[in-house]
């Protein structure tokens, strides 16, 4: 992946620039990994998620100069992750290349901690963390596309509530009731996999 910082846009004093370029750097880059593991579990493929992320750099950083310093970067660049990859897929109608098993083992989808929001770890989460690569890429691609990224934001990126609120324009309460029946639909394609690994006790 590219992690070149593209030259900001604009006619920002020189001074201006080197100031943001120093403050993305600083604060923006080190998410990247983070993204990218948003980036595949949306797209399910190792080149598109690349692509992906480093398209959503080059929009954060030109539109670097609109970020109010001290609010959240994190959920700033997943809402421009999100935008970008309806705008590519979704819009555009685009189906992501299947990837291979190969492909799929390398995912870093099974790094999950804590959800902040609530303090603890979900079930899904311990089970995605146990999940054989090849269900672990069933599962989440038989879910709807908004359900599969609420799912990798929460119990893969770890991201709050109000993170993934903020990040896909939408209520706080509209997440928690997104999150509610992804969970509920994962649990249910899962099947007998969710039994084996633990998903499917009352909640």
């Amino acid at each position: 992946m590219d992690t070149t910082t593209p030259t900001p846009a604009g006619a920002a004093p020189p001074a201006e620039q080197a100031e943001l370029r120093e403050r993305f750097m600083d604060e923006a880059m080190p998410l990247m990994d983070q993204l990218f593991g948003a980036a595949l579990g949306m797209t399910r493929n190792r080149a598109d998620a690349e692509d992906l992320v480093q398209e959503t750099y080059l929009k954060a950083y030109s539109k670097f100069h609109q970020y109010k310093p001290g609010t959240n970067i994190k959920a700033w660049l997943y809402r421009i992750l999100t935008n970008t990859y309806i705008t590519q897929y979704r819009k555009a109608q685009r189906s992501p290349k299947r990837a291979s098993t190969d492909t799929v083992e390398d995912w870093q989808l099974a790094e999950a901690a804590s959800h902040d929001a609530r303090g603890l770890v979900s079930a899904e989460v311990e089970a995605l963390e146990a999940l054989p690569s090849e269900q672990l890429r069933d599962a989440l691609e038989s879910l709807s596309e908004e359900h599969r990224m609420v799912i990798v934001m929460a119990d893969v990126e770890s991201m709050t509530y109000k993170e993934i609120a903020q990040a896909l324009g939408i209520p706080i309460g509209t997440v928690m009731s997104r999150l509610n029946r992804a969970r509920r639909n994962l649990r249910a394609k899962l099947g007998e996999v969710a039994a084996e690994y633990g998903i499917g006790g009352a909640r």
